[in-house]
């Protein structure tokens, strides 16, 4: 396979994740669910294949043991903000996403710390294959990711979380800062998983309580 049909694949994987969020917004239960797998086979390959590309650069043997750790934090940290902290089965499976938005933990940090990790898995990658193609696709892939979450955090996250525009307004978009940094800490600081306290905070009845409080004529 030629290096640009490559970098193709995985342009097509991020087209894929935009027709993602465009069919759960139309609530196409079924095509969301392909939609999602086509663009994770498809991006999971063309990284594969970019990896094991050549030719391949000459690294310093330090660079590379260097990158074995960074991509198992890159591949955690990737794993623990889009499929630990959002309510998997809802976004994967349901035809809308969940009307609960996640702000805490990496979502605290910044709107799409997905795009941050991913920056770090293609360092890490690069450094662990030596690959001379991810050297050139990995900028590519990166741009069309910034400019996918772009386009959700202008028109397609709106239209689904009614809150999103307060929440535009206090967490930076990509890059942290002090303030976000501060509260993604503090959050994570919390034992409750995120998508279990949101979702127990969105079901949440005040009359709960009520039935709770103690009965005047029981005290006697």
């Amino acid at each position: 396979m030629s290096d640009w049909s490559i970098v193709g694949l995985g342009a097509l994987g991020f087209l894929f994740a935009l027709a993602f969020d465009v069919t759960g917004l139309r609530g196409w239960r079924r095509s969301k669910q392909f939609v999602g797998l086509l663009s994770a086979g498809l991006s999971a390959y063309a990284l594969v294949q970019a990896a094991l590309a050549r030719p391949k650069l000459a690294l310093p043997a330090a660079l590379v043991w260097l990158g074995w750790p960074l991509l198992f934090v890159a591949l955690a940290l990737l794993v623990t903000s889009l499929f630990l902290e959002i309510p998997l089965f809802q976004v994967s499976v349901e035809a809308c996403v969940s009307p609960t938005l996640v702000r805490t933990g990496t979502y605290a940090l910044t709107r799409h710390p997905g795009v941050l990790w991913f920056a770090l898995l293609l360092v890490a990658l690069l450094l662990v294959s030596r690959s001379r193609l991810l050297l050139w696709a990995g900028p590519i892939w990166l741009s069309l990711d910034v400019l996918l979450v772009w386009i959700e955090d202008r028109f397609i996250f709106p239209r689904q979380f009614p809150e999103y525009v307060e929440y535009r307004h206090e967490t930076p978009m990509l890059l942290p800062t002090l303030t976000s940094v501060r509260r993604c800490w503090r959050t994570l600081r919390n034992p409750i998983p995120w998508a279990d306290r949101m979702k127990k905070e969105a079901n949440h009845d005040p009359r709960d309580h009520q039935d709770q409080r103690p009965d005047p004529s029981r005290s006697s």
